[in-house]
């Protein structure tokens, strides 16, 4: 048999593998085309509808994805009149503290539950986790008494207190798997050189693990920005409304919808968790799975 004969079976399974390839690769852009579009059309939806006028909103014969004459008069209303500047500044004002009480409490927790062993810190550890998949629905309830009690009804600092029931389990999860990741050479030296365990955290940990605290600052930040079932229990007047509920209220009167305006605040409501993650999306990512993978 000659060379090129044996040759050629390899040729043919190598140009199969290359068809394989291809077609794979085809068939992922394909679905991510799908994916993208179906995911995008909203969007594009609000923002048609934010730029049209309310006259050209209701006019029926009109087509709903072309806008005819383009306006910004629902954002300049939104920005210049009623109540939409308090509903942010009160959802910047909850989310911020949000977002530095539960960081402050997960990373001192995942540090404790990752690098100080002790008696079942493991238990506790899945239980910490575990209380996250609680849903908000069946809480709300006890919240409500609770929150009454201390008097925070009707008040943003409700929510700050209310919020990082939500956040800091799981960004004490994602904490611990990264803190698990770190080599635990780094804590021999850092004990050998005469350091606390809390300069270890400061010092050592939070440097390293910077990908994972991002991460889950990300998403303590998207959770309390986006909340909708504790403020609509909670909130009722429009100066302590975030804004989830109150373009909802301030904007539906009855059976009348200011859609313009509705789709205007809700694309600017949408802006700010959008620029977090187009500019960290990487740390994210990688927190995520290492807090996924580690453990």
């Amino acid at each position: 048999m000659s060379a090129s004969t044996a040759e050629t079976p390899i040729y043919h399974k190598a140009g199969s593998l290359r068809r394989e390839r291809r077609m794979a690769m085809i068939g992922a852009y394909v679905a991510l085309a799908v994916f993208v579009i179906f995911f995008l059309v909203p969007p594009f939806h609000m923002l048609v509808t934010s730029l049209k006028s309310s006259a050209e909103i209701a006019d029926q014969a009109g087509n709903p994805w072309i806008v005819k004459a383009p306006t910004l008069q629902n954002y300049i209303e939104l920005l210049t009149s009623g109540n939409y500047t308090t509903f942010f500044l009160n959802s910047v004002i909850v989310t911020t503290i949000t977002v530095v009480v539960s960081m402050a409490i997960s990373v001192m927790a995942a540090f404790a539950l990752a690098r100080m062993k002790f008696w079942g810190s493991a238990t506790l550890a899945t239980g910490v986790f575990l209380t996250y998949l609680v849903p908000e629905t069946l809480l709300f309830i006890p919240m409500f008494q609770i929150i009454g009690q201390l008097g925070l009804y009707n008040s943003i600092w409700g929510m700050v207190l209310i919020y990082p029931t939500l956040t800091v389990p799981f960004c004490t999860w994602i904490m611990i798997g990264y803190f698990a990741s770190i080599p635990k050479e780094l804590d021999e030296a850092a004990l050998i050189d005469g350091a606390g365990h809390f300069q270890m955290l400061i010092k050592i940990f939070v440097p390293v693990a910077l990908p994972g605290i991002l991460a889950a600052t990300i998403f303590a930040f998207t959770v309390s920005w986006a909340a909708f079932i504790y403020p609509m229990a909670f909130l009722v007047s429009t100066d302590q409304m975030v804004l989830t509920v109150g373009i909802v209220s301030d904007l539906i009167r009855s059976d009348t919808f200011q859609w313009g305006k509705i789709m205007a605040g809700a694309l600017m409501a949408a802006l700010p968790p959008l620029l977090i993650y187009a500019f960290l999306m990487d740390y994210y990512i990688a927190g995520l799975t290492a807090g996924a993978t580690k453990g």
